[in-house]
């Protein structure tokens, strides 16, 4: 069957069973606690490092999603949610607890590397300290911001003094001999190379780069803040579809509706999670062009030929789902338990609509190939360069093509079901590359998988009989989940992995919802990539990661 997954070697202990997980902790845990999607063990603040070592080397938990921190009454409280790369629906919570007075915890960057900007970013906004962070500073704010803003505490009123400051050379003296010749140069955050508002801190040494930091934070918008003030039922889908906001909206809005709708305990019908996999995946499409697009721009400057001849297939995506969902961008078209409305009338024509775009793809994706990636000039350009291998892209928690580049064998969808996609026929693409042409071939293979998917899900909608077509399910009009209900939930989006935490209070509005972000994971890597290449391949090295800043930031 094409969806099944070879088999992983056996980990040390079975790792479904929390009461081995317990005993294999041992000391280090002083507390159980049970969210909804995975068992939750509380452990001690200074323990962390051994805690994590030992789930990723003895229990196979060797991704670590994200790290969620949060304010109590009585104590703050870090959860590092993990995973594992061969089998994603064993989960499990590590819950750190920190004194409210003083809030200090060990910092687990030592064992996975994807913790180091989480944890900065939970220092920034919610203020805990991390000891033994290799570089603990704020991530999304100034420096010189006053006070963290998801903290009880936080004075929002009070006057924020940011002032600009003189960029030192990040390349210390013994860094340095007679013969090296460095240089320090700004990359953004107003330049089309860095798709959006990134700012990369550069460090050449002659003409390789030597280092390289992404400064983030320019498009920061309290996405996860404005959620926390919003309702479960009404008012927080309008928001995933800012987040990536280039085409990915409906991918956007299922990661929140899986989440919401498992915490709610909602089942949603056979019909509406066939038009969900269907939009899904005509998203993805268009992301990927998009993807496609601005890499050969990014790579060739070749504006005119690929970069338009892309972009034209992605607005024929759009078209159809402006037609599906009444938007080009914004769709808010998920609902919880289903979607807002039916297929648009008169059906037959949207299906003709869609078989037409899909009867076109494959000639479009073997010109994209004569363009592209059968380009001398192109494959200079980006084989060999960027490399990426597939262990240092688990320990950043790397996840989507990013990763699938590197031969790691990660989706979601296959990997951990929802929707409609287990019983549809498609194919998971990895390449073993690991450099930057592998990336862009897993995405232009990946739009013939997506267009298997579109053309099954369509057969399937056409023979629906009418009198079962339910787009939602009975929902109440409140949600009121029990308080103290967690959950973290993910779905694979255009650009990996995209998850939702969410902690319930008994009220109508979440307590703590955290984004998250496969670009923020992604973007982590980008100097494992860069060291010790030139700036051009630097450049081919972003571009293919795919990033978007409103989905870094958030």
């Amino acid at each position: 069957m094409s969806l099944e997954k070879p088999e992983a070697d056996e980990a040390v202990v079975p790792a479904d069973d929390a009461e081995d997980i317990a005993a294999l902790l041992g000391e280090n845990v002083i507390g159980r606690e049970e969210h909804v999607n995975a068992p939750g063990f509380v452990v001690r603040p200074d323990a962390v490092q051994d805690t994590l070592s030992t789930l990723k080397e003895e229990a196979g938990y060797d991704h670590l999603s994200v790290v969620t921190a949060q304010e109590y009454e009585n104590r703050y409280e870090s959860i590092y949610h993990l995973k594992k790369y061969d089998d994603p629906t064993q989960e499990v919570s590590v819950v750190v607890p920190a004194d409210k007075e003083n809030p200090v915890s060990e910092s687990g960057a030592g064992v996975f590397s994807t913790a180091d900007w989480h944890e900065r970013e939970a220092y920034d906004l919610v203020g805990i300290d991390y000891e033994g962070h290799p570089d603990l500073r704020r991530i999304l704010l100034p420096e010189t911001w006053q006070g963290h803003p998801l903290s009880m505490d936080y004075d929002q009123d009070q006057p924020q003094v940011v002032s600009l400051s003189e960029h030192a050379n990040p390349l210390q003296d013994d860094y340095k001999d007679a013969e090296s010749d460095t240089m320090f140069v700004n990359i953004g955050p107003h330049h089309p190379a860095t798709h959006g508002v990134l700012h990369l801190k550069t460090t050449l040494d002659g003409e390789q780069v030597a280092d390289v930091e992404s400064d983030i934070g320019y498009l920061h918008r309290s996405e996860e803040q404005m959620a926390q003030n919003g309702t479960y039922r009404y008012q927080i889908m309008p928001y995933p579809d800012r987040w990536d906001y280039i085409s990915a909206g409906l991918l956007n809005e299922y990661a929140y509706a899986r989440a919401a709708e498992d915490l709610a305990d909602i089942d949603v019908p056979e019909y509406a999670q066939v038009i969900r996999t269907m939009g899904a995946e005509m998203c993805r499409i268009a992301a990927h062009m998009l993807a496609l697009a601005t890499f050969a721009l990014d790579v060739n400057g070749d504006f005119t030929a690929t970069f338009m001849y892309a972009i034209n297939d992605r607005e024929q995506v759009q078209n159809l789902l402006e037609d599906l969902t009444g938007q080009r961008m914004m769709f808010n078209y998920f609902r919880l338990g289903g979607v807002v409305w039916d297929l648009p009338e008169p059906r037959e024509e949207f299906f003709s609509k869609t078989r037409d775009f899909l009867d076109q793809l494959p000639e479009s994706v073997e010109e994209y190939h004569d363009l592209l990636t059968s380009n001398e000039i192109f494959q200079m350009r980006t084989v060999d360069t960027g490399i990426l291998p597939p262990e240092v892209a688990k320990d950043y928690g790397a996840t989507g093509p990013v990763a699938r580049g590197s031969g790691v064998d990660y989706d979601l969808r296959r990997d951990d079901p929802y929707g409609y996609y287990d019983e549809l026929d498609w194919d998971v693409v990895t390449e073993d590359g690991c450099d930057n042409y592998a990336r862009l071939l897993v995405r232009m293979r990946e739009v013939e998988e997506s267009a298997k998917i579109i053309e099954q899900c369509v057969d399937l909608l056409e023979d629906w009989p009418e009198d079962e077509r339910t787009i939602q399910a009975n929902v109440p009009r409140t949600l009121r989940p029990d308080d103290d209900t967690e959950i973290y939930r993910a779905v694979e989006a255009a650009k990996g992995e995209l998850g939702i935490y969410m902690r319930a209070d008994g009220t109508d509005k979440p307590a703590r919802f955290k984004i998250r972000s496969p670009c923020f994971s992604n973007l982590q890597t980008l100097p494992e990539m860069a060291q010790g290449e030139y700036i051009p391949d630097m450049i081919a090295a972003l571009g293919s990661l795919d990033i978007v800043l409103g989905e870094v930031d958030r």
